[in-house]
């Protein structure tokens, strides 16, 4: 059954270059990347959250599409409101896929350090929008949007091929 493999997680935790390593190993899986998508709409530095919005539904039909012929699908994508992830869930159930979503953890002081020596093409956006502040306050609203059913990888002190192989243990005992 093919898997819509949602990583979640602040700024600057690894969600993107976890994703992509997934999609290189894994093949005919579709990295999903709605950072990518979200620069190809007009205007969008200066309305990163309407374009977020705009291109979430659209993420959603392109791995529904996706999913459909059998393939998985990985997706980086920051989400702190239960009914978003719910509409993740819908879209791979109606697919004939499981959805399973896996929350990339380090303290704020990591993943900001992490989002400071990192190269992304949304990193001005993130500063424009408030940087640090930003990051700390994602870090909250994904505090509120856990659950102790939610599965959560502590990257902290760990290396990306330590985290990658901690995610692919996860997804295998799944």
């Amino acid at each position: 059954m093919p898997r819509l493999i949602h990583l979640n997680g602040p700024t600057g935790v690894g969600k993107s270059t976890l994703s992509a390593r997934y999609a290189a190993e894994h093949p005919k899986t579709l990295n999903l990347d709605a950072d990518e998508i979200v620069r190809l709409v007009g205007g969008w530095h200066d309305d990163f959250f309407g374009a977020v919005e705009l291109v979430r539904p659209l993420a959603i039909a392109m791995a529904a599409t996706h999913l459909a012929t059998g393939h998985d699908v990985v997706m980086p994508q920051l989400v702190t409101v239960r009914e978003q992830s719910a509409k993740f869930a819908e879209a791979a159930a109606a697919a004939g896929a499981e959805y399973v979503e896996v929350v990339l953890l380090a303290p704020p002081e990591t993943t900001i350090d992490r989002f400071r020596h990192r190269a992304h093409h949304i990193d001005d956006t993130v500063e424009a929008l408030g940087g640090e502040t930003l990051i700390r306050r994602i870090h909250r609203h994904l505090a509120a949007y856990l659950t102790p059913a939610s599965v959560v990888l502590d990257t902290t002190g760990a290396t990306v091929e330590q985290t990658y192989d901690t995610l692919i243990a996860t997804l295998a005992g799944r």
